[in-house]
């Protein structure tokens, strides 16, 4: 099977967030794609397979832990390996699990990608948690319950880029939740906003860079910075940024750049 590493969002190797992406020419099973996932250690691996239609593929991601129903970075790994296997492609339709139509388009070496548009609520934080993130206060707190994602805003981007999270006790501080964003307004002459992403309870304990949270992050800072186009770095240690677009209330782009760094062919 034609599997791939590609680092997303980004316009540099070895920065952003790896993903692997695995072509499907035979029908595997879920527990075949876990263990996949497993077997290569990044935080997603997406399994594309080729369907009826010009430009329509199947796509499913898995983490080493479970299967995630929508994953960015994976989507746009994904849509880097099929546009330099063909030229002529243009425009891809990826079907996903919850049958979403993610619709695909690329712009010289940049990729958009067409993503819903997800509410966030107001929520509340277990002291635990803040302790377990390095975290004494805190600005608002939400939750995403597509994603199941806990969202804490701070004030200070500083340090925000500074939190060294005990991921340990950050698992045992809550029991119902994917994953905790936290965020905070940008100060970098090119940015509107920053984020990190931890999740010890689904996948790895920190995402580099996190697509798919942007489906309710776009929303989220629209409303406080008065934008419908918004320039987004995520300030982990390999970093990565995207432009993030409000279409209309149900629809938004992603727009990035991804980087092929390995090619090779898996055993199964």
């Amino acid at each position: 099977m034609h599997t791939y590493i590609v680092d997303s969002f980004t316009d540099k190797p070895f920065q952003g967030n790896p993903a692997g992406v695995c072509l499907i020419e035979n029908d595997l099973n879920d527990n075949q794609m876990l263990l996949i996932a497993k077997e290569l250690g990044l935080s997603e691996t997406a399994f594309v397979k080729k369907i009826e239609g010009e430009d329509l593929f199947s796509i499913r991601f898995f983490s080493p832990k479970m299967e995630m129903t929508l994953c960015g970075h994976a989507t746009l790994a994904s849509s880097k390996v099929l546009f330099e296997r063909d030229k002529n492609l243009n425009k891809i339709h990826f079907k996903n699990i919850q049958n979403l139509d993610l619709i695909i388009r690329k712009e010289g070496e940049e990729i958009i990608m067409e993503f819903p548009i997800y509410d966030t609520v107001s929520s509340s934080v277990p002291s635990e948690l803040l302790w377990a993130l390095g975290l004494t206060s805190y600005i608002n707190c939400e939750c995403n319950q597509e994603y199941n994602i806990l969202i804490l805003e701070i004030e200070d981007p500083k340090t925000l880029s500074e939190l060294r999270p005990d991921f340990e006790a950050l698992y045992k501080s809550h029991d119902s939740i994917n994953g905790v964003l936290v965020t905070s307004s940008s100060n970098k002459a090119n940015f509107d906003f920053e984020s990190r992403y931890f999740w010890p309870w689904s996948g790895t304990n920190e995402d580099p860079v996190t697509g798919g949270s942007h489906t309710f992050l776009a929303k989220y800072w629209s409303k406080r910075l008065g934008k419908t186009k918004m320039s987004s770095f995520q300030c982990s240690e390999r970093s990565g940024f995207m432009e993030v677009e409000l279409l209309n209330n149900s629809k938004m782009t992603i727009r990035s750049m991804a980087q092929i760094v390995f090619i090779g062919q898996l055993k199964i």
